[in-house]
Formats: structure tokens, sequence, C-alpha cells
């Protein structure tokens, strides 16, 4: 019954956000949706943060495979905070969020204190490589309400990609903002894991065994085998290109079957930011990434560095 309130009240919230001016009605939905992640957040066994666009579904599609042969689970489920739990109770409820609302309901905004206690993983990727991948998003799929809801350039604005990256509100200073953010307070968290997608890709078989012994779950080598390559890039792009996961929203679907740009997975390519902008434009991007990003995670001007040490109580 509780879960049927829950699914109805969001419906009936907007409805009555709709006769509030805009700004209010934006105010209380960023509240509204806050308090369901704080919700969640609470009865988490372990919470992945990330900037969107930081390979987020890739290591969402580890963990569904991993967890379906560890609790012999359908392979139709994509892992979504407590689905997998609710299935079989030894599996983790975990929750996978951009952290973006919660201080919205809890007022911690200039600190990380909503994660104390909590198992963390920060999963970090190069906010210029983030940035662009962003813009595309923003393009090709993002619905209109929700770019409003977070601050976005309006629905049908033209903005070249260099304008989008360098100089709106939601490119590549606000990705910069959020690492350095995280940077910050990763010491005053009791339990958490920078994982970069830049390690992953080079070894995901190891980082992919490092997560789920930090979330209490270890794997034999045979399942996390099995795991990285189910959601190796190729069977990605298949498996949105057949809708697989169509029930879990539009997570793993594409915006436009004949746009390459529309699909969820993309290009997966680690540094490839470079292909899209001159040498100018390249210097100024970099530039500013330089200056203004904490050297924590390890991303200088060139290519993407080895890996920082991994953070972890």
């Amino acid at each position: 019954m509780l879960t049927k309130v829950r699914e109805v009240a969001p419906i009936v919230a907007s409805h009555v956000l709709f006769f509030l001016p805009a700004a209010e009605r934006k105010r209380i939905e960023r509240w509204l949706r806050g308090r369901e992640e704080h919700r969640k957040l609470e009865a988490a066994d372990c919470v992945i943060v990330s900037w969107g666009k930081s390979g987020r579904t890739w290591l969402r599609l580890m963990l569904s495979r991993f967890y379906q042969i560890k609790y012999h689970l359908s392979d139709s489920l994509f892992l979504e905070f407590d689905n997998f739990h609710t299935k079989n109770s030894a599996a983790p409820k975990v929750l996978f969020t951009h952290g973006n609302y919660l201080r919205d309901y809890t007022g911690n905004w200039d600190n990380k204190d909503d994660f104390k206690n909590k198992k963390v993983i920060l999963l970090i990727r190069d906010p210029r490589d983030v940035a662009v991948s962003q813009y595309f998003q923003w393009k090709y799929r993002m619905r209109e309400a929700k770019k409003s809801l977070n601050d976005y350039p309006p629905h049908g604005s033209d903005i070249s990609l260099f304008d989008f990256v360098l100089n709106a509100p939601a490119g590549l200073s606000r990705v910069i903002d959020f690492y350095n953010a995280w940077a910050e307070d990763l010491g005053r968290l009791d339990h958490v894991m920078v994982v970069r997608y830049e390690d992953m890709r080079t070894d995901p078989h190891s980082v992919l065994a490092e997560i789920l012994t930090f979330i209490g779950t270890p794997g034999t080598p045979d399942a996390i085998a099995e795991s990285v390559s189910f959601a190796a890039y190729d069977n990605m792009k298949e498996l949105e290109k057949k809708r697989k996961y169509w029930l879990s929203g539009n997570r793993m679907v594409p915006g436009d079957r004949s746009n390459p740009d529309s699909y969820k997975v993309r290009r997966a390519k680690v540094g490839g930011y470079r292909d899209y902008f001159d040498d100018a434009q390249l210097r100024a991007i970099d530039t500013l990434t330089e200056a203004r990003l904490s050297k924590r995670f390890a991303y200088g001007s060139g290519a993407s560095a080895p890996a920082p040490a991994v953070s972890q109580a």
C-alpha cells in the first residue's frame, strides 16, 4: 500500500504545482525530490554518487549482471535501489544519485554530511569528457521539464558545443564545482571509495572486484568476468537498441534510433572531448580545467593521468 502511495504522490503533486508561479513550483519540486532521495539514502546499503555522463549506466549494468548471477535473478532486471533486494533479501540496496536534489531537502549545501556513516562510491570522469557528453544529453535526450529543473539552457536553445562546455551554467565549470566540493569533504566521510571512469576502462575486472568488495558482496573471477563481458560497449549498444530495459524508464533507451548521438551509450571514449574542438578552443577548455579543478582527482591538462590512491575507510 505504501508503495502505491509513493507512486501516486508525484502525479498528484505535479497537478497541484502546475498552478504555482514557476520559481515556487521549481523550489517545491526539488524539495520533494530531495525528500524521496533522503528516504532512500537512509535505507541504502551503498550509495554511488556521480555527475551525469560519468559512466554510471555502465557500472550499473555490470552490477546488475553480477547480482543477477549471484542471487539467481531475472536478466531483465536493471539495478534500481531496492528492486533486487525485494526479489532476494541478500541483495544490497544500492542508491545511484547525482546528489543534486538532496540538499534542497536537508539544507546541507556546503558539506557532504548527508553521506556520513554511509558506504559511498564516488564515480568520477574527466570533467571535459563529462561536459561534452552532457551537451548531447541535453540536446537529444533530456526532457524539457528536467532542463528547467536543473538550470540547463532552455529547450530548443541554439547554442554551440563549445559555448555549452565553456560558458553555459550547466557546462564545465559546474562539473568542476561538483568535483571540488567532494574533494574538500572526502576526508570527513567514514567510508568512501573514489572510482575513476578511466581506470574502469583500463582494467574493468580489477575495479569491479574492488567495488564489489567495498559494497560487501565480493565476487568470483568467473562472475566478475561475465559481468564485465555482458556490459561491454558493443553489447550495451545492442541492449539499448533492443530496448532491453525499457521498464526502467529512458536510462537505456535511445532518444532516436537513427541518431547515434541520442543514445545513452554514445562513444565511451577516454579523452574524446578533443575530437570536437580546434586548438584554440582546446587551450581554453584545458586552461580552465587546470586552473580550477582539484588536483585530488589527477586530471592534468593533457591525457588522463594515472589514478589517485583510492580513499576508503
